[in-house]
């Protein structure tokens, strides 16, 4: 465990290279918050509730949301690995000694405590510019079980970015099966809109798939709501994971016959 530790605290330094990349950051969360703070000041302004939100809930929702699907940075991932498999210098990471899909959760984890904390001052900062009075989740249980679920939705999302980027190993190019990836997590995680507001049937639906449970679910459970989904999501989550896990593997052992260290 000692080596990957290493790997993360060495991402978390290189992040110092990549300044800018913290300022737009930190941008694209107060944009967020700022964007649903004038379109549901709209909304709300002739009504006290929308589904089950107040106008404070709903803001404390997209803080909450917005800060969790910041973290959430395992999109380069793929695009990493893709672009590695294609002009052959992959064969790096198959003789560092590492696991190579534990190498990138490892980075994955510095990334992700780097950013963590400027991240938590752009949300923390909306509260107060905003006199938001912020709803949060009162009971500690409920508190537990939304930070597990959320470090199971990032090692799934982890997992899919890798699994996709060794697809690459089969179809050469994977940018169809990115944008489709892209397009999907933003609407179903709920980060443009609560799925609570959608159609029960649709809610439904949605619960059987991992992306309900990567930023929504947590979102809902520290805001307060949904508690009695808590324990069923890690389940739901944690078996998904394991689901890629086993994905992952299969497609390893198949596809990775096709590489031979010099790009495809």
């Amino acid at each position: 465990m000692r080596k990957y530790w290493e790997i993360s605290k060495t991402y978390m330094k290189a992040q110092l290279v990549w300044r800018a990349d913290v300022i737009f950051n930190m941008f694209f969360t107060i944009s967020k918050i700022l964007f649903a703070y004038l379109l549901w000041g709209i909304i709300f302004r002739d009504k006290e509730l929308v589904g089950t939100f107040t106008f404070h809930g709903m803001l404390s929702y997209y803080i909450v949301s917005s800060f969790l699907s910041q973290l959430e940075m395992s999109e380069g991932i793929s695009s990493e690995i893709h672009d590695r498999l294609r002009n052959g210098t992959f064969s790096k990471y198959l003789v560092i000694p590492a696991g190579i899909e534990r190498y990138f959760m490892a980075m994955e984890l510095g990334v992700v405590l780097f950013y963590l904390i400027f991240d938590f001052m752009a949300a923390a900062v909306w509260v107060f510019v905003f006199r938001i009075r912020f709803v949060f989740a009162g009971e500690w249980q409920v508190i537990a079980c939304a930070l597990v679920m959320t470090v199971l939705g990032m090692v799934f999302m982890v997992q899919l970015n890798y699994f996709l980027g060794i697809l690459t190993l089969r179809f050469e190019g994977i940018g169809t099966f990115l944008m489709i990836k892209n397009n999907l997590v933003s609407l179903v995680t709920g980060s443009i809109v609560p799925l609570a507001l959608f159609p029960e049937f649709v809610v439904s639906i949605l619960r059987l798939l991992p992306f309900y449970y990567v930023t929504y679910l947590p979102a809902m459970l520290l805001t307060g709501k949904c508690g009695e989904e808590a324990v069923r999501g890690i389940v739901i989550i944690g078996g998904w994971c394991v689901l890629m896990q086993l994905v992952i593997r299969a497609a390893w052992k198949k596809y990775f016959t096709a590489y031979d260290g010099a790009g495809i």
